[in-house]
Formats: C-alpha cells, sequence, structure tokens
C-alpha cells in the first residue's frame, strides 16, 4: 500500500513538473551547475595534487638532497677584492657523509653541466650529468638498453656515456646509438646504454641563489647524458669565467653541485637531515648549501592539497546553494499557484503528511534529476580540461558521492519550508483562493 501511494506520488509530482516544463528546465539548471562544478573543480585538485605528490615521491622518500647554492653577495668579496669565488658542495663534503653517518646506505655526488651534443649533422642542447655507478640506487630511472656506467670506467676515467630517451630521439633519430660516438664539447664519448626519461629537478631548484649549470650553447635542455663524475671533473674542470661588462671576469670554482643520501629508513630520514646540517655548519663558513628532504615536502603537499580540496570544494558548493534557494523560490510560487488544489485535497481528506510528500517528492524530483546530470556534465569537464591544456584531473569516487548527497540535502533542505507552509494552510482558506 505504501509503495502504492509513493508511486503514484511520484508520478503527479512528474506531470505537475511537466506542466511547466520550461520553469522546471531553469531551476535544475541551477543543480546542474552546482554539481559539476564540485566534481570539475575536485578532479581538478586531485589531478594538480597526485601530480605534484608523484614528483616529490619520484625525489625517494629515503633521499636527503643537498644542493650547492650562490652565496649572497655579502658573503663573497667584493669586485676589487675578487679574483675566483670558491663555494658549494665538495667531494671531501661527500667522502665526510659516507664516513661519519653509520646509518647512511649510498652517497651520490653529481654535477650537472648544460652542453650541445653532436651526432653526425645533428646537434642538442643537452644536460650532462656527471655522477658515479650507483646512481641508479636512489634514481627512479630504468635501463633499457646496454648498461649503465661502471666502477672501471670511474677509475679510468673512461670517455663513455649513457644517455636516456629523449636524447635518443632527438639526436640519434632512426640510428641504433649503441656503441656510437657523440661528441659533446671537444670530446667523444662511446654510448653504452639507453635509460627511461628522467626529470632531475628538485623543488627549490629554482629558488633565488640556486646554482645554475654551466652556460648553454642555447636552447633549453633536451634530456640528459650520463658521464662518469671523474671524466667530467677531468675534462670540463670546475672553474667557470662569465664575462660581464660591469664587472669584467667573474671566474667561479664549484665541485659538486647535488649530494644525494640514501638512508636505511624513514624513521631515520630526519634524524641523519640534522647531522647532516651540523657537519655542513662546522665546515662550510658560508651558507653555500641547502637541504632538501623530499618526505617532507611530500607531507606538505598532502597537507596543502587538503586545504586547496576544501577551499574549492566550498567555492563550488556556493553554487549548488544558490541553485537551492532557486528551487526553495520556485516551490513557494508552485505553492501560491496550487492554492485551490491544497484546498480541495486536503477537503476529500488529504493529511498534511500527503501535502508534505506530495511537494517534497517534486523538490527531490528536480534535485537528483539535476545531481545526475550535474555528474555527467562534471565527468566530462576535467576530460577536456586535461585534453585541450594537458593538465591533469582525477576524478574519485568520494567527489560524486559528494557531490549527489549535497544535491540531495540542497533538494530536502530547501524543500521543506514550502513542503510545510503548504500543508500548514487552511483548507477553507484554501477553497475561497481565486
Amino acid at each position: 500500500m505504501l509503495t502504492f501511494r509513493l508511486k503514484r506520488t511520484f508520478k503527479l509530482g512528474i506531470k505537475s513538473l511537466w506542466m511547466h516544463r520550461l520553469r522546471s528546465t531553469l531551476t535544475t539548471l541551477g543543480i546542474i551547475f552546482g554539481v559539476s562544478s564540485v566534481i570539475a573543480m575536485l578532479a581538478i585538485g586531485e589531478g594538480a595534487s597526485r601530480q605534484a605528490q608523484e614528483q616529490i615521491a619520484r625525489l625517494g622518500s629515503l633521499n636527503i638532497i643537498v644542493k650547492t647554492v650562490k652565496p649572497s653577495e655579502d658573503q663573497r668579496p667584493t669586485t676589487q677584492e675578487q679574483t675566483m669565488v670558491e663555494y658549494g658542495l665538495t667531494y671531501t663534503d661527500a667522502e665526510r657523509f659516507q664516513s661519519s653517518i653509520p646509518d647512511v646506505r649510498v652517497v651520490v655526488p653529481s654535477r650537472r653541466i648544460s652542453q650541445q651534443a653532436r651526432y653526425r649533422n645533428r646537434k642538442v642542447v643537452t644536460e650532462v650529468l656527471g655522477t658515479v655507478p650507483w646512481f641508479t640506487d636512489i634514481s627512479p630511472i630504468r635501463l633499457l638498453r646496454g648498461r649503465f656506467l661502471s666502477s672501471v670506467d670511474m677509475h679510468h676515467k673512461q670517455g663513455v656515456c649513457v644517455v636516456d630517451e629523449q636524447v635518443v630521439t632527438e639526436l640519434f633519430a632512426f640510428d641504433d646509438p649503441i656503441g656510437q660516438d657523440v661528441k659533446i664539447a671537444s670530446d667523444y664519448y662511446r654510448v653504452v646504454g639507453i635509460t627511461s626519461v628522467h626529470d632531475h629537478q628538485t623543488p627549490g631548484s629554482n629558488i633565488t641563489g640556486s646554482v645554475p649549470a654551466a652556460p648553454s650553447s642555447g636552447g633549453a635542455n633536451v634530456g640528459t647524458i650520463y658521464i662518469p663524475l671523474t671524466t667530467v671533473k677531468d675534462r670540463f674542470g670546475e672553474t667557470s669565467i662569465q664575462i660581464s661588462g660591469s664587472s669584467g671576469a667573474n671566474i667561479e670554482r664549484v665541485e659538486l653541485q647535488e649530494i644525494v643520501v640514501k638512508v636505511g629508513s624513514v624513521d631515520e630520514v630526519l634524524r641523519i637531515r640534522r647531522v647532516l646540517e651540523t657537519l655542513l655548519e662546522r665546515f662550510h663558513k658560508k651558507n653555500d648549501y641547502q637541504v632538501i628532504v623530499p618526505l617532507e615536502l611530500l607531507q606538505q603537499a598532502k597537507d596543502f592539497a587538503r586545504i586547496f580540496s576544501i577551499v574549492l570544494g566550498s567555492i563550488a558548493a556556493i553554487s549548488l546553494l544558490v541553485g537551492g534557494i532557486g528551487i526553495m523560490n520556485i516551490m513557494l510560487a508552485t505553492v501560491s499557484e496550487r492554492t485551490r488544489e491544497i484546498g480541495i485535497r486536503r477537503a476529500l481528506g488529504a493529511k498534511k503528511r500527503d501535502i508534505v510528500i506530495q511537494f517534497l517528492s517534486e523538490t527531490l524530483l528536480l534535485t537528483l534529476t539535476g545531481g545526475i546530470l550535474g555528474i555527467v556534465l562534471g565527468s566530462a569537464i576535467p576530460f577536456f580540461v586535461t585534453y585541450f591544456s594537458d593538465h591533469p584531473t582525477a576524478i574519485t569516487g568520494g567527489s560524486l558521492v559528494l557531490a549527489f548527497g549535497i544535491s540531495a540535502t540542497v533538494g530536502i533542505t530547501f524543500g521543506l519550508y514550502p513542503a510545510y507552509r503548504a500543508a500548514n494552510m487552511d483548507p477553507i482558506e484554501s477553497l475561497r483562493h481565486e
């Protein structure tokens, strides 16, 4: 019996809404756009959060990154006294990290130089990364073909290199790079392996004071070429000269631009970070280094993403609130238009409960229909955002449930007052209404 009554109530609601199709459609648009904006904004925020967390996670949760930064002007000698500025991390720092801290598993020193690489008549500006054979222990790169750098290469300062996929595509085209010779600066290097592409940029690498790579021959760097650190030291040296019109020649000497320390467990990261900072403060008179802990950055990114999602969701929820107010306004107008109908139904025996259910069902039909259409539209918007802007988006089941739940709540909340107002009308006064 109850099922029959509910079914009849919803049929009457559909019929009533269909009689005013344009008004019902315009009212539903507020809910549609509100639900779709909630889903789309949360998807954009979640996509940005996941991208940031993935970039930080690639740095390694067990890694501690120590970078060379150029000291501030007040820590360097004046132009008249300046002959050569020496700053940054050293090979001694790397040895000290390895020998002084027992819980350190791996220490990876590296040096970056932007250089032009040539193969036959093709050339690209690429990043030359001078590193050690155990670099793969702290980096997620995969060896696709050939081999990586070896201890023999390091010991004998061999002219060998490993290239990544971007360099293969831009420099070698359809040729097999394994065994080919690449000219970098004035020396040739034999390609012994190919790796997957890996972004070596770390958070904070573009802040003021960071040491740049050596000046390139023009254009943005394309890919990475890995060369033994000893070979880079022997062939490229550690001194760079920059000539400017105002101050003449600016000579700088930097041994290493980065040292990555890998620890045994997550619990040891923060403790070893403090030990590293203590060692650096003791042996570096200038503030020419920066310590980056990806684990801390990852937690900060998660906290920021949570706040970002709350802000975006709150902004989008305002449009749902506006849509709910619009529904209340329309339902109040509907109650006024159907005053005589309400009086007739009450005179024929309908209870207040029946009137409440009747108008509340019409409100729910509007909001739930708008919620379903809003979910469809909200799921399509992130797809187009990703397609046209390459900005990552991620739709979660929670955002769909949240948006639909909010639309249903809005329907019930803003439909109660018009329904109770209709139910509490005096039947006699309602019958007199013209």
